[in-house]
């Protein structure tokens, strides 16, 4: 006769009846920090904020945090995001201060706001990126951006767990962009280069952008190349990501 499985006993663990939907940003040292530990951060700082956070049932119950999909280690970002469950309702612009002294240095919490949505990362279709490129003149990567964007495909490699997988990093890109203005860093010149790249599987990243586009690939610039996220959400009507902070964003037919 098979085993019976133990099941947890007692009274479910108290309904959602909140949802805050947070934008944060990732600076400085804490670019470092890997996804698990921005995770751990958050869940640290909401028990000290002695937030109602509700809990999922079972034997080993935990917060209810949804996270978008984040950054790699190594890259800032102006447009992370998270909700969190609740199950009492709090004044959610109140929670922007309260969280942001829970959390270490580097991982600033920029706005809070009720959520009424659905899925974070259906909710989240494109991503606007700053790139820039110590030792590369801005000519030399406009005349890359140009012939990267005039390709039909422009195949790449990414060494994952899995072994090389090779994928189209062109189809992604929706706009690419060099700044007119010729920057310099340590008196080398500086390239700087703004993106949107639409949200696809696999998930094409600026390094892949890099890869295709300049005769050396990424490792040419590495590691003085500084990427940030300055946006994510819906497409905007110029072309940029609109931030994700309305309660249910329009929907917007990305080309």
């Amino acid at each position: 006769m098979p085993a019976t499985r133990n099941r947890p006993t007692g009274p479910e663990p108290p309904p959602a009846v909140q949802h805050l939907l947070v934008r944060y940003a990732k600076r400085g040292r804490m670019r470092f920090a890997s996804i698990r530990d921005v995770q751990r951060a958050f869940e640290r700082a909401v028990r000290q904020a002695g937030l109602p956070i509700a809990h999922s049932a079972g034997f080993s119950p935990h917060p209810k945090i949804s996270y978008a999909s984040g950054t790699q280690t190594g890259v800032s970002s102006e447009a992370e995001y998270l909700t969190l469950a609740l199950t009492a309702p709090v004044n959610s612009a109140g929670m922007r201060s309260v969280l942001d002294r829970a959390l270490p240095d580097g991982i600033d919490v920029i706005e809070v706001v009720e959520d009424f949505g659905g899925s974070l990362n259906g909710r989240l279709m494109v991503s606007e990126w700053l790139v820039e490129l110590p030792g590369v003149a801005p000519d030399a990567a406009e005349a890359a951006a140009r012939t990267f964007l005039a390709a039909s495909e422009v195949p790449v490699e990414r060494l994952t767990n899995k072994g090389i997988r090779r994928f189209d990093a062109r189809a992604a890109v929706l706009t690419l962009a060099v700044s007119p203005r010729a920057g310099t860093i340590d008196h080398h010149e500086c390239a700087t280069i703004r993106m949107v790249v639409r949200h696809t599987e696999p998930a094409v990243r600026p390094e892949d952008v890099l890869n295709g586009m300049l005769p050396g690939g990424a490792a040419s610039v590495k590691p003085a190349v500084a990427v940030t996220r300055v946006a994510q959400g819906i497409l905007g009507p110029e072309g940029g990501a609109s931030a994700v902070v309305a309660p249910t964003p329009a929907k917007v037919n990305v080309p």
